[in-house]
């Protein structure tokens, strides 16, 4: 198995830098709920592609990373986004060869898990029952997955990451 550049980890660290600048780009309050988590999508997407390469560690540096931008009790979004690595590389597979309307309804499964553990999180830590309307853009990650897809892969293509 070949290493991989540093273009292709560049490539790899730009879609991750683009996702997490969407993602905390401040938006008027009504359109809040419909942001899509845009860190999750990309990260499901390298753990599906690559999942030699793209794993729970690299999900865990991420999610502590988004703790510190979103000033969140350290370790909730770095938990979180390691269990949706751990699903995504544990149903890959099946993942690979599902229509990508199936696909779609899976992934956006996968992400409704590790928000569920973020609300447990978050309800277990400020002993108040969790707030459901931080589930809305579950709906908006599964419409989202079949473009974010297309594009990802021509991004993978381009820098010839496989």
């Amino acid at each position: 198995m070949d290493n991989l550049t540093l273009r292709q980890i560049l490539t790899i660290a730009a879609t991750f830098a683009v996702a997490i600048l969407l993602g905390v780009t401040p938006t008027p309050g009504y359109a809040a709920l419909l942001r899509p988590d845009w860190v999750a999508i990309v990260l499901v997407y390298w753990c599906i592609a690559i999942p030699e390469r793209i794993g729970i560690g690299i999900a865990w540096l991420i999610g502590l990373l988004l703790d510190g931008l979103y000033g969140s009790l350290l370790g909730e979004q770095a938990l979180a986004k390691a269990f949706l690595a751990y699903l995504a590389l544990r149903f890959y597979l099946r993942l690979r060869i599902f229509p990508r309307w199936q696909q779609a309804v899976a992934v956006g499964l996968i992400i409704a898990a590790s928000d569920v553990v973020v609300l447990m999180v978050k309800s277990l830590v400020h002993g108040s029952p969790p707030i459901w309307s931080d589930t809305a853009p579950m709906m908006i990650n599964v419409v989202l997955w079949p473009f974010l897809f297309l594009i990802l892969r021509e991004v993978r293509r381009r820098a010839r990451i496989s």
